[in-house]
């Protein structure tokens, strides 16, 4: 029944060599990404694809059953030549093109998609408008965990019966392909009375070989999902995760094709950590709490045309 069928090993191996503060702190050979991938159709109209990571833990998880080393287990239904229907547990289309990099290509990820849960299993529908400009919609989960085993018993919360997260996402090309758009918002029913807003614009700008990228993404958590802020705080002074958070987030990547075999790359990104509740600290008198940026220079190597 299998035709056109692909299956793709994504790998990321590196020798690593890490430093703190300035400091060696050793090397190793490491294994940062190991994904493999099939894909295929089983009719005209109906396609598969599945994913493994096999540099995460091969454990179910307790909402959709599913080991979080599955990135992605889903049928695709294309209803007619603009509409078609995804079902399974699949990319959320959260927006930026941070996050639609292949992860073999990203050196470091920003703190909001690194932290994130980016595969969820729902359902969603996209329609092709005309070639320049898709809009999807998604009913996703809101997490791959239940709400103790991801925030622990919570004395001002209740549990949603129903925690679901909604997701909408603009892509288009303007300009004959010159600027490219990944926008999108997701709203996430962490808890009864109790969400995450996230919004992402992306933006890649093409200017013969140079291109540019850039997304802006923010986070408003009722619950701290994302973490870092909640991080700072040690256990003995607060043992909940902390509420209203933001998280802000601009990343950037510049590349210059040079040649068919050399590519010049700059990513930079700065991420903004705020925590806006001053119920818990009355002597709190600014809202921000980290800025952390990040920035690397690549040059990059292709051997071959086709790879």
């Amino acid at each position: 029944l299998l035709k056109n069928v692909s299956m793709i090993a994504n790998m990321n191996f590196a020798e690593r060599n890490d430093f703190q503060d300035g400091s060696y702190t050793g090397s190793k050979f490491k294994m940062e990404q190991f994904r493999m991938e099939i894909k295929g159709q089983v009719h005209d109209k109906v396609y598969f694809r599945f994913r493994n990571r096999y540099t995460r833990p091969q454990t179910s998880e307790s909402v959709d059953n599913l080991s979080r080393s599955i990135d992605l287990a889903f049928v695709r239904v294309d209803a007619s030549d603009k509409f078609s229907i995804t079902l399974g547990k699949m990319c959320a289309a959260w927006g930026g093109f941070e996050f639609d990099y292949n992860p073999i290509d990203i050196y470091e990820y920003s703190d909001i998609i690194e932290q994130a849960d980016n595969f969820l299993t729902g359902v969603g529908g996209t329609y092709q408008a005309n070639k320049n400009n898709s809009f999807t919609v998604q009913v996703l989960n809101s997490r791959t965990k239940n709400f103790d085993e991801l925030y622990g018993p919570q004395p001002n919360f209740t549990e949603s019966k129903a925690p679901l997260a909604f997701v909408a996402n603009w892509t288009g090309s303007l300009f004959d392909g010159k600027l490219q758009t990944m926008w999108g918002y997701a709203l996430h029913a962490e808890a009864q009375n109790t969400f995450m807003n996230y919004i992402a614009f992306g933006q890649e700008l093409t200017l013969g070989k140079l291109v540019i990228a850039y997304d802006f993404k923010v986070s408003n958590e009722d619950l701290d999902r994302t973490g870092i802020v909640s991080s700072t705080v040690p256990d003995s002074l607060y043992p909940w995760a902390l509420e209203n958070t933001q998280y802000i987030g601009h990343w950037m990547h510049i590349h210059y094709r040079a040649s068919d075999k050399i590519n010049f790359s700059l990513i930079g990104m700065m991420d903004i950590a705020n925590w806006k509740n001053d119920n818990l600290d009355p002597l709190k008198t600014d809202n921000h709490i980290r800025t952390a940026y990040g920035y690397i220079p690549s040059v990059e190597y292709y051997p071959w045309k086709d790879l």
